[in-house]
């Protein structure tokens, strides 16, 4: 007897009557997209592997291990698919000269795709809901987006969601940062389990992302990035956060709050809830501002700006549609 066909471990099927809770949730979206004057942008899952290489960084976790990867028999292109959406929709506004009239503001959902350990709440395949606005510099569209965020918590019906910030400065800052970290950590060799120094001379900033007990007092002690931040970064940051206040939306700092891709810049913001198991796993929303030119510096001529909240719609749909539904 043949072998029984399943699914692919880490991508899941989608059966009613859960599927009706997904729509439910995507309607809930497109209108308070609408509300918010964001358009649907829909862009193929599959990209040259260059654009995520080139955007994401090289020494990241995603590109160094989690893409899924291979090369079109027909004409021998490296391609993968998507691990995440801002690089492709920055390559399709790039293509067809979308900003030409001005700042757009886009959204999607759809499926994206890692090469990782199935476990609670990640996917191989997962979903995300997405928003971008381009070509936008002020602290405006951070807070912007934020309350976008905040309003679809509103929307559902979620409760117990907390609002973490953190500001990466500007690229000169963080390098600053980046020297005293390797210097800090440098000193504490024995302290640092194996993965911690791999990244320590190429992506030392992760190293705060480290789930390890025995580190926690270590990266806790460890220099913060916004005490290198100059004035004009920290008057952009003070600028959101005044706009959030004056919204009623409560928040707190978290120095430790970092992106793992490199074009990430200034505002970085995660919505949290305890929901979904361990701290670091009970994360709704992630964000943070990108600089475009990091992603096609050839398609681009100026560095403009994009502002992006990603909600990882799997996690969401499998362990809080019992709460909001």
């Amino acid at each position: 007897m043949a072998d029984k066909i399943t699914a692919v471990k880490g991508m899941n099927d989608i059966l009613p009557p859960d599927s009706a809770r997904w729509e439910w949730l995507e309607d809930k979206v497109r209108s308070l997209m609408a509300r918010y004057a964001y358009r649907n942008i829909r862009t193929p899952i599959v990209e040259p592997t260059q654009l995520f290489v080139r955007g994401i960084g090289e020494v990241t976790d995603i590109v160094e291990k989690e893409m899924y990867s291979f090369e079109d028999r027909l004409n021998g292109e490296a391609l993968t698919l998507r691990p995440e959406n801002t690089a492709g929709v920055v390559r399709a506004v790039a293509e067809h000269s979308m900003l030409y009239e001005g700042g757009k503001r886009l959204y999607y959902m759809g499926p994206m795709f890692r090469h990782e350990r199935p476990q609670r709440g990640r996917y191989r395949q997962f979903h995300q809901i997405g928003a971008e606005a381009l070509g936008f510099a002020g602290a405006e569209v951070d807070a912007e987006l934020i309350l976008l965020a905040h309003a679809l918590w509103r929307e559902i019906g979620l409760t117990d969601v907390r609002l973490e910030l953190n500001s990466l400065g500007q690229p000169d800052e963080r390098r600053a940062h980046r020297a005293a970290l390797i210097e800090y950590f440098e000193k504490h060799l024995d302290v640092l389990d194996e993965e911690a120094r791999r990244r320590l001379q190429s992506n030392p900033l992760r190293i705060l992302d480290t789930k390890n007990p025995s580190m926690q007092q270590l990266v806790a002690d460890a220099p913060r990035l916004i005490d290198f931040l100059g004035e004009a970064s920290l008057a952009h940051f003070d600028a959101v956060k005044a706009i959030l206040d004056a919204n009623g939306v409560p928040w707190s700092l978290n120095p430790r709050l970092v992106r793992g891709l490199d074009y990430y810049n200034l505002t970085v913001f995660e919505f949290v809830t305890d929901r979904l198991g361990r701290r670091h796993d009970g994360v709704g929303v992630q964000r943070g501002r990108c600089d475009l030119s990091a992603l096609l510096p050839q398609q681009l001529e100026h560095a403009l700006d994009t502002q992006r909240p990603a909600h990882g719609r799997r996690r969401l749909a499998t362990d809080l549609f019992d709460q909001v539904v």
